[in-house]
């Protein structure tokens, strides 16, 4: 009966932590948009007019056309009256129209968003899949040439960005193999042409997670329970992923913000060089043409993936550190 009610308290504090997770994220994203908006608004670059520089012949001189589109698209209001339209819309799922095209900037988003989802749930599990591995072999064999050669690999793929990794892997392809075709283009995810962007927005967060994981290894190899399985003759197979596997879990999944964070920013760069037709290639896009509603909707849905990702690393540590969960079950 006691145990009950310490659970019952504990799903009661754990619910009323994520909603309190919630209740700040609204100020947070708040002060995110203004800062974006505000550098929109007193930036360089003008929208209406480079919609006219676009044009052909003399039209791109007319004053009298250019303070008639941007009043039309409320441009003209003072800054403040502009961002509380603008948030009054986002409350009612309005996210504007391009300024560029015309078109809904959500029918927009919705239909690059699902790319680079895709992309980055793989990458994802990409880095689980071998980073995880990679840094229990190396602590395992610490101080090895096996320990340097991932140690050094790691670092290798960390210095490398994105931008720099995608051409020169595009190259070394057609080289190595002429009659390859270039990986250009989407053809869904379970498209070949999908590896070479996938593995290039993977380096980085795999290096991460194998120095991360090598690290907690290493912590965990100290402890009584370790010790007490090798004593008894358990097979060191049985020790690394029954006895260490889990604990190192837990600060391992800690870096699942930082990924999400390398994984968001890398994706500009890959989506563009592989021509991919996700939030980053439209958000380069953007910039080039100053479309500050698309700048203003990805840089929202960026903030929330990021904001999602720490709250889903509070609310799963716990779950796999015992010992956070009892702290929380004292309480």
């Amino acid at each position: 009966m006691r145990t009950d009610r310490i659970d019952n308290r504990w799903e009661v504090a754990l619910l009323r932590y994520v909603l309190t997770r919630f209740a700040i994220w609204i100020p947070s994203v708040l002060v995110v948009m203004l800062a974006v908006y505000a550098l929109a608004f007193y930036g360089a670059g003008d929208p209406i007019k480079l919609i006219f520089l676009r044009a052909p012949g003399d039209v791109a001189y007319n004053p009298q056309r250019i303070e008639a589109i941007r009043e039309s698209a409320g441009l003209n209001r003072p800054f403040i009256e502009q961002f509380g339209l603008y948030i009054w819309n986002l409350v009612h799922g309005q996210f504007g129209n391009s300024l560029t095209s015309g078109r809904a900037v959500w029918a927009m988003v919705s239909a690059a968003a699902p790319v680079s989802f895709q992309l980055a749930l793989c990458a994802i599990i990409l880095t689980a899949v071998v980073a995880i591995p990679l840094g229990m072999i190396a602590a395992l064999n610490q101080n090895s040439r096996l320990d340097y050669a991932i140690l050094g690999s790691a670092l290798f793929l960390w210095a490398i960005p994105a931008y720099v990794a995608g051409p020169l892997l595009m190259v070394g392809l057609i080289v190595l193999l002429p009659g390859a075709s270039v990986p250009y283009g989407w053809g869904g995810i379970l498209d070949v042409r999908i590896l070479l962007p996938l593995l290039v927005l993977s380096f980085q967060p795999i290096a991460l997670i194998v120095r991360q994981t090598r690290a907690a290894v290493i912590e965990v190899l100290s402890e009584d329970f370790v010790r007490t399985a090798r004593a008894k003759g358990v097979p060191e197979i049985i020790v690394a992923l029954r006895h260490i596997l889990r604990p190192v879990l837990t600060p391992v999944v800690t870096q699942l913000g930082l990924i999400m964070i390398t994984i968001v920013n890398g994706a500009i760069f890959v989506e563009l060089v592989f021509g991919l037709p996700g939030l980053g290639r439209l958000t380069v896009q953007a910039l080039i043409n100053s479309d500050y509603p698309v700048i203003l909707a990805i840089t929202l849905i960026g903030s929330f993936l990021v904001m999602v990702s720490n709250l889903l690393v509070d609310v799963l540590y716990p779950l796999l550190d015992p010992r956070a969960n009892d702290s929380r079950r004292s309480r």
